[in-house]
């Protein structure tokens, strides 16, 4: 595919509002992403049939209901940096009290993808770049002090973070709020997993909106002095 080609799968603001919605890194229905973005199922169908063959999302089938959702945590990567690069500038006003009470629990905390982004997110880099548990010395990256860490904490890594054909075990991810790096790779994803897990953080709603718990805020406190 051509860059043209694939710029042009983003173009349209239908299909970019269910991209961004799926940043969530859940499966959505065809019609949840219709009636989020106000088309018609059949529209919805259309502009999913592009992506699916464009290699943004991925189809899932269960029964009679049609699931999708990025395809790959690179396909989420490169959402997240092209909302960060579009946000550069001010950040539009939003239209009503329910949208300015999204935009200000995203901002303090959220999923971006599979791993914690916002305020939140941004804390928890801070706070392992500050403790050693990381390094960006020479690239981001976990140190030996970070990884007995993690053991102690009963957070587990894919066997095949880091190597050949596998995830990065650590990466950089623009917070496109915050303006700051917050955490992706495997190490971003097994947190924000163990987060939910152990119900340090909860969602709000259907969206990507986190809020932190009051378990969730003694372990980060007690664990990596994160204050919220």
């Amino acid at each position: 595919m051509s860059l043209a080609a694939f710029a042009a799968l983003l173009a349209d603001p239908t299909r970019a509002a269910f991209c961004t919605a799926l940043l969530d890194g859940r499966a959505w229905t065809a019609g949840e992403l219709a009636r989020h973005a106000g088309v018609a199922p059949s529209t919805a169908s259309e502009h999913l049939s592009r992506l699916i063959a464009g290699g943004l999302l991925a189809e899932e089938r269960q029964g009679r209901h049609r699931y999708v959702r990025l395809a790959t945590p690179e396909v989420a990567t490169l959402i997240e940096d092209l909302t960060a690069f579009a946000g550069q500038g001010d950040r539009p006003t939003p239209h009503g009290l329910r949208e300015a009470t999204r935009q200000s629990a995203e901002a303090r905390a959220r999923t971006c993808y599979d791993h914690l982004a916002g305020r939140l997110g941004v804390a928890v880099a801070d706070a392992l770049l500050a403790r050693g548990l990381l390094t960006d010395d020479a690239g981001l990256a976990v140190t030996g002090r970070g990884r007995a860490w993690l053991a102690a904490q009963a957070i587990e890594l894919p066997e095949r973070a880091g190597r050949r054909g596998g995830r990065p075990v650590v990466r950089s991810c623009l917070d496109w709020t915050e303006r700051r790096s917050h955490l992706g790779g495997a190490l971003g994803a097994a947190l924000c997993r163990t987060a939910l897990d152990r119900s340090w953080v909860e969602r709000i709603g259907s969206g990507r909106a986190l809020r932190v718990t009051p378990d969730g805020d003694r372990a980060l406190r007690e664990l990596l002095g994160v204050e919220l």
